[in-house]
């Protein structure tokens, strides 16, 4: 296997097990602390927004809003103007989880990358930004605007 792959591989393995550790400190699922951050940015969105936004399918964030609303951290309800679509709302419950939550993701990329200076920092965000970029163009999907090129 090349290199940057193989590293890259056993990288994001180990980041994924931290990061789905530190958010079932929190009773979270793996991703459901993205779906959370969407809503706390524009609480009353859509799937369908929540879907776009975070580069995922619109059927992977109603199963995720299902699990999420029986966990009593977001509730369901018809819009008022268009009784087709369902806006996803936080309870005082999964409103409570933002300072944590972000905290702990604070936490956790500030242990991670602990070790770099800070021009090391930037120049990983750097690399890594223009790498996800590459590998979105090869699989043909349309550029990130939320990217800031370099």
């Amino acid at each position: 296997m090349p290199e940057f792959l193989d590293l890259h591989g056993r990288t994001s393995k180990a980041l994924r097990a931290l990061a789905e550790a530190a958010m079932r400190r929190h009773g979270l699922h793996l991703g459901q602390d993205h779906l959370l951050a969407a809503l706390w940015e524009r609480d009353g969105s859509t799937p369908g927004e929540i879907a776009t936004a975070l580069h995922v399918t619109t059927p992977t964030v109603v199963k995720m809003a299902t699990r999420m609303a029986a966990a009593g951290l977001l509730t369901r309800h018809r819009d008022d103007r268009d009784q087709r679509l369902v806006r996803l709302w936080l309870t005082d419950t999964g409103r409570a989880l933002r300072e944590p939550v972000e905290a702990e993701r604070r936490l956790m990329e500030e242990k991670i990358t602990a070790d770099l200076t800070e021009a090391e920092r930037e120049h990983l965000m750097n690399a890594l930004t223009k790498i996800h970029r590459s590998a979105g163009e090869l699989l043909g999907a349309p550029a990130d605007p939320d990217e800031t090129p370099s």
